[in-house]
């Protein structure tokens, strides 16, 4: 879902622009006279939002930090999680198959609805489904100063629970200068970027810093088209101790749907498979068409309009201060607008679902509908920090509130002595209140032996009552209370090496779509996290090498079926544990080549699980009846989780100003549900991606710089995502063999990305 209708679209424009003068009129007013010189101290202030749901160097948890720098480096239009695909125990997704639009990030197994977002501490995960959409927020890697990727259940955090990974995105420091920036890139299927940057540079401790950025591809995937618009305007005040950021934000996005994937037979070019096919699901002349002549690039949706359009805006304000050299604080505030629908053509429709007052017979039409979303999100975080040179502490927490309204409006049909529109042919109203409270303590015994203790108490209130999208009378209400405590050591065997362990509980509620869509109710889940490493740091060389074992109980799986928009299905199973090992490292052993490389290998498993299939028998006379075939699977893999990740970038200075990096990825073999099929299975894959870029500094600019990014440089055809359902269809008394339907996002073959950045 995602954007508003046409005539809204010259409003997003200007609520940048009023934002933007705004802002550096207040720079331009009071900012005349005295400028700030200590970057030191603003970025300082600036982590203080941020440091008690961070890891440090000491921390006995597994994190890997990015910076500014290596993220522009190819940051030519994919989106964000794109751009991480080589951190360690990620893997990346596409739906459009080019990193534009629809894209995903797994951590170690675990999907995004696992995964904690923050943006200066504040929840960005939706609060219903608990994914992140960075396709609301194109560009929006142009304005971090920095990531940090937590793996495991990490530290306690903001918002929805980690419970395979933590994001952690801080915005931007403010610059001592004025500035301004502009990047424009292109590539392969019509994929461009533009983007202007600027700032006023901090005068009498005033400063505003605005973006602009436009985003388009015609994607890999046929009609898998993107359009996407967003800004970033920020004014700040910093004096002496106190740092105050308002931050206005958002995106908005128009693209053409390919959430369905593309069928196995067409995938491997099996003309017998697809007609087989054809032939099972009864597709009409045009669908056959499209089968038959679409390959891999193939997309099921054909209608003209059928787009998901949404626009969101962030507000955040921010108040960080220092009250002496070892207690600092931070209040956050933060709103959340959020509205869009997605449209979408549905053939033979009965009438009666949608005019339910008007119809009485089987009246059937085609019909045009929008699925809408109108959501509103109010977030205060807040931190305490206390630090000395043995002993910190940090008591933190928040509230969040989600008020949502789902609705459908149907634009148009057949039947001319029918209303046009029905606005509210379903309706319902949700409400979701998080509480949480933490406190951190570290102590460093002897110079060498750290103790790290944090526990924390969430609590979960949720509620939704209405119609759901197909006439269902929902009812739900729902409260989680938690209680997540964590403990570890680190200890400093020599300045240059560490060890470390750690024991983390974290438990996590449901979602909408789990409580409303589910047959069986379904539970909260729990994880036992345990991790144990070896760090080792000098000039050259990083080495961090990491060992987890974690435990879930009732943890909901993805069961490799999705549903009507495309999001996966889930259901608990008792008992289920990933372990694994992770070693990550860098060497640099001279200034004209640096090798970063990382590897996973892990072991994925469910105790066992009650497998259900669908049986359709019918009569001589056409008569149907229904029943389920349940089968138990034991010791099975847990789906969407490779046993063997690895990335390598090796980076040449061959020159002063140019670098070269070939980029590897490896992902092993993945299941696509929980039974461990050889049918049902993603193909491990590896692809290499060749990145340039030159640097120079002519009189007339500050920076130019010259990027080429080729992506999947040897052409592998390969599939980085799926999804699987089976059933039986059969005349009573038979005993035909189930049917198993596997689809598949192939990725774009070779391909390319080149950019020019021009700095003032």
């Amino acid at each position: 879902m995602k954007n508003l209708i046409h005539n809204q679209r010259h409003h997003f424009f200007f609520k940048f622009i009023l934002s933007t003068l705004f802002l550096m009129n207040i720079s331009t007013v009071f900012g005349q006279e005295k400028k700030i010189n200590d970057s030191t101290k603003i970025n300082a202030l600036e982590e203080v939002k941020v440091a008690s749901t961070r890891l440090n160097k000491k921390s006995p948890f597994a994190f890997t930090d990015i910076k500014k720098e290596a993220l522009e480096r190819n940051n030519l239009g994919q989106d964000l999680p794109i751009l991480l695909d080589q951190m360690p125990s990620v893997v990346t997704t596409s739906d459009a198959g080019a990193g534009v639009g629809y894209t995903g990030l797994r951590v170690r197994g675990s999907d995004a609805t696992r995964i904690n977002v923050t943006i200066n501490g504040i929840p960005y995960n939706d609060a219903e489904s608990q994914g992140t959409f960075w396709v609301n927020m194109p560009d929006f890697t142009t304005s971090v100063e920095n990531i940090q990727l937590q793996r495991g259940a990490g530290t306690s955090t903001n918002g929805a629970g980690a419970f395979g990974a933590s994001l952690n995105l801080r915005t931007l420091t403010p610059s001592l200068e004025g500035y301004a920036t502009t990047s424009h890139s292109i590539g392969s299927f019509n994929t461009r970027k533009h983007n202007i940057t600027f700032g006023s540079g901090i005068k009498n401790g005033f400063y505003a810093e605005g973006r602009l950025s436009k985003i388009g591809s015609d994607g890999y995937i046929d009609r898998a088209s993107s359009d996407l618009k967003s800004f970033y305007a920020e004014a700040g005040f910093i004096h002496k101790q106190t740092a105050i950021k308002a931050l206005v934000f958002g995106g908005k996005e128009i693209t053409y749907q390919s959430w369905f994937g593309t069928p196995e037979a067409v995938v491997n070019g099996d003309r017998v498979g697809i007609l087989a096919y054809i032939n099972r699901n009864y597709s009409s002349t045009e669908e056959t068409e499209n089968l038959l002549n679409s390959g891999r690039t193939y997309n099921y949706y054909t209608y003209d309009n059928q787009t998901d359009n949404y626009e969101q805006v962030h507000y955040q304000l921010h108040i960080t201060h220092q009250f002496t050299d070892h207690l600092s604080a931070s209040l956050s505030g933060n709103y959340t607008k959020g509205k869009g629908y997605y449209e979408e053509f549905k053939g033979d429709q009965k009438l009666k679902k949608y005019f339910p007052d008007h119809i009485n017979g089987n009246f059937r039409s085609d019909v045009v509908r929008r699925k809408w979303l109108d959501n509103d999100a109010y977030s205060l975080v807040y931190t305490l920090n206390y630090n000395t040179k043995n002993f910190n502490a940090n008591l933190g927490g928040g509230y969040n509130q989600y008020d949502g309204t789902h609705f459908g409006e149907l634009i148009k049909h057949q039947y001319t002595d029918l209303p046009v529109t029905n606005v509210n042919y379903y309706k319902s109203l949700s409400k979701k209140e998080d509480y949480s409270v933490y406190i951190k303590a570290d102590y460093t015994f002897f110079y060498k032996l750290q103790l790290f203790l944090d526990i924390q108490a969430r609590r979960i209130d949720y509620t939704t009552h209405g119609l759901s999208s197909d006439l269902k009378l929902l009812n739900v209400k729902k409260t989680y209370p938690f209680l997540n405590p964590k403990i570890g050591l680190n200890f400093a065997i020599h300045k240059n090496h560490s060890i470390y362990g750690s024991f983390a509980v974290a438990n996590k509620e449901p979602n909408r779509n789990d409580l409303t869509k589910n047959p069986i109710e379904p539970q909260a889940e729990q994880l036992l996290d345990y991790e144990a490493g070896y760090r080792f740091k000098n000039k050259i060389t990083h080495i961090n090498l990491n060992g987890y074992y974690m435990h879930y109980n009732s943890q909901l799986v993805l069961t490799g079926a999705l549903d009507e928009v495309g999001d996966p299905i889930r259901e608990n199973v008792e008992k289920s544990r990933r372990i694994g090992i992770e070693l990550e490292a860098s060497i640099q052993p001279t200034k004209f080549f640096k090798l970063d490389f990382n590897i996973t290998k892990s072991i994925n498993k469910i105790k066992s699980f009650d497998y259900s299939v669908p049986v359709t028998e019918y009569d001589i006379n056409g008569n149907k009846s229904y029943s389920t075939k349940i089968t138990k699977y034991e010791n099975t893999d847990i789906s969407f989780s490779p046993n063997v990740t690895g990335g390598v970038t090796a980076t040449f200075y061959p020159i002063k100003d140019l670098s070269v990096a070939y980029i590897q990825k490896y992902i092993g073999k993945q299941y696509l549900d929980n039974t461990s099929s050889e049918d049902k299975k993603l193909n491990s894959y590896h692809n290499g991606n060749l990145s340039i870029q030159y640097i120079f500094k002519p009189k007339s600019f500050a920076e130019i710089s010259f990027n080429l990014l080729i992506n999947n440089f040897y052409n592998k055809l390969y599939e980085s995502n799926g999804y699987t359902y089976s059933y039986y269809d059969r005349p009573l008394g038979s005993n035909n063999p189930v049917t198993t339907e596997n689809f598949y996002y192939p990725q774009a073959g070779r391909n390319f990305l080149t950019g020019v950045t021009l700095k003032f």
